[in-house]
């Protein structure tokens, strides 16, 4: 059973009414979840708005819902695998052949994991600019997304200079896929049978480009609960719930390394960025995958939460989200030593 009060569920059950009761102009929220030391203390369910390709639908907690970034800290998940597997050094030169002989043979997978490749690219989700990202994911290098982003010229060396970069991830991408072997179907056996099955995420649907590589800066589909599992994989230190290690010991303190600050967060005072983690300074330890249109899985380790937010958020209200958001995780008392 768990140990939560009925005044602190009812005060987390209030921080998610007050998130889904948003006027509709500050974002539709279309799925939450909420769980404290394991256990599942608020749930609720949204309208996803009519659009162009369908009508309104009723969110269930069986409905898969797109991460966008917050799959790029599943990529960080995936890594771990193989480390812990001895098939990949994050020190080491990243093993991208194309590189080869030129500078950015320098970069490592650590630098790719920080975002300190020193890679040109733009990360803008509006078309009246140059955007990289779009370009990507739709343009010129919807065929491969990997080899688009690392052709990109060389602007600072690497380890210098940090970038957020959906292309970086795609490069890691396919390195787990050129480790793992077989193409597309290798790796969705390697992701379901080393990381989604164990940690019970059923409905998990990894999507993928036209040369088969894993698109794991922005397209994992999955229910509310399943995102939440995940979290908890990391509150737990790769450890789930049925007490098999996945990841390695001490994975989660990899991934919240801090290696840069972002001051120009839409988050009050700015958040910090780990190695395909987001972090909130005013929460030591905490650990957040950030995905566009308020996507968010947040894990508050000291006050044993868990909180997953999936919707359709503009970014000018993203702000609000979040102030919203780190209401509800304040609103839960650190756990006593």
């Amino acid at each position: 059973m768990s140990g939560t009060s009925a005044s602190i569920r009812r005060s987390i059950q209030s921080g998610v009414d007050a998130i889904f009761d948003r006027p509709p102009e500050l974002g539709v929220t279309l799925a939450m979840m909420v769980m404290r030391d394991g256990d599942v203390v608020a749930e609720r369910y949204g309208v996803s708005p009519e659009n162009i390709f369908e009508p309104a639908k009723q969110i269930t907690a069986d409905s898969t819902l797109i991460s966008w970034s917050t799959a790029k800290s599943i990529t960080h998940a995936a890594v771990g695998i193989l480390v812990s597997d001895g098939l990949i050094d994050p020190d080491a030169p990243a093993p991208v052949p194309e590189w080869a002989g030129t500078p950015k043979a320098a970069i490592t997978l650590l630098d790719l994991l920080e975002m300190r490749s020193g890679l040109r690219f733009v990360e803008d989700y509006v078309d009246d600019g140059v955007s990289h990202c779009i370009a990507m994911l739709f343009g010129e290098g919807v065929h491969d997304h990997a080899a688009y982003a690392a052709a990109l010229p060389l602007d600072h060396p690497p380890g210098t200079v940090w970038s957020y970069s959906s292309g970086t991830t795609n490069i890691i991408s396919r390195i787990v896929g050129d480790i793992v072997g077989g193409g597309k179907l290798g790796m969705l056996e390697f992701l379901n049978e080393r990381l989604f099955r164990p940690v019970a995420m059923t409905s998990a649907i990894p999507k993928f480009d036209e040369f088969g590589t894993w698109v794991g800066s922005s397209y994992v589909y999955a229910t509310a609960s399943d995102f939440a599992r995940f979290g908890e994989l990391y509150r737990n230190d790769g450890v789930t719930a049925s007490g098999q290690q996945v990841l390695p010991i001490g994975w989660a303190d990899h991934g919240r390394t801090k290696v840069a600050h972002d001051p120009d967060s839409p988050m009050a005072g700015g958040v910090d960025y780990g190695r395909h983690w987001w972090m909130w300074p005013k929460y030591p330890g905490s650990m957040a995958a950030h995905g566009h249109e308020g996507q968010y899985i947040i894990v508050i380790p000291d006050r044993g939460l868990t909180i997953v937010h999936l919707g359709k958020t503009d970014a000018e209200a993203v702000g609000s989200l979040l102030t919203l958001l780190d209401h509800l995780v304040a609103s839960v008392p650190v756990r006593s030593s």
